[in-house]
C-alpha cells in the first residue's frame, strides 16, 4: 500500500526542510504520491507570495515536489468516490472543504493512505487510513 501526501506535510517541510527529507524516507519504501488537488494547492502558494524572494524560493521547492512525486489525477472512478463521501459528510452534517475532500476521494479510491497534519478534517472520514505526521515523527 503506497502513500499520498497532503499539502500540510510539505508546507511543514518547506518551513524546515531536513523534516521534509525524513517524512519522504519514511514513505519512500512505500510509494508516495499527491494528489493533483495538492499540486494546485502548492501552486497556490507560489502566487500568493508577496516578496519576489519568498516567491522564487517558494517556487524551486514546488517544482522539485512536482518533478519528484507522481501525481494522480481526477477521472470518473475519482469522482464517483468523491460523489459519495460528499453526500455522506452532507447527510451526516459533518461537511469539510472540498479540496480535501478530493484529496480523501484520491485516497480511497487508489487503496492510498493519507500522511497529513489535518486530523480535524479528514477523521470525518471513516474509510480513511490517516498517518499523522505529528505523532510519527
Amino acid at each position: 500500500m503506497g502513500i499520498l501526501v497532503d499539502t500540510g506535510v510539505f508546507i511543514v517541510g518547506e518551513r524546515n526542510p531536513e523534516r521534509l527529507g525524513d517524512v519522504l524516507a519514511q514513505v519512500g519504501a512505500e510509494g508516495a504520491w499527491i494528489s493533483v488537488i495538492t499540486a494546485s494547492e502548492l501552486l497556490h502558494g507560489v502566487h500568493r507570495a508577496v516578496e519576489n524572494s519568498v516567491q522564487a524560493r517558494r517556487e524551486a521547492f514546488v517544482e522539485t515536489i512536482l518533478a519528484r512525486v507522481p501525481i494522480l489525477g481526477i477521472d470518473l472512478s475519482l469522482a464517483r468516490v468523491h460523489a459519495r463521501i460528499w453526500a455522506e459528510l452532507v447527510r451526516q452534517g459533518t461537511m469539510i472543504g472540498l479540496h480535501d475532500s478530493w484529496i480523501a476521494a484520491t485516497c480511497l479510491a487508489h487503496d492510498l493512505s493519507l500522511l497529513t497534519t489535518n486530523l480535524r478534517e479528514f477523521s470525518r472520514i471513516s474509510a480513511l487510513k490517516i498517518i499523522n505526521l505529528r505523532t510519527n515523527m
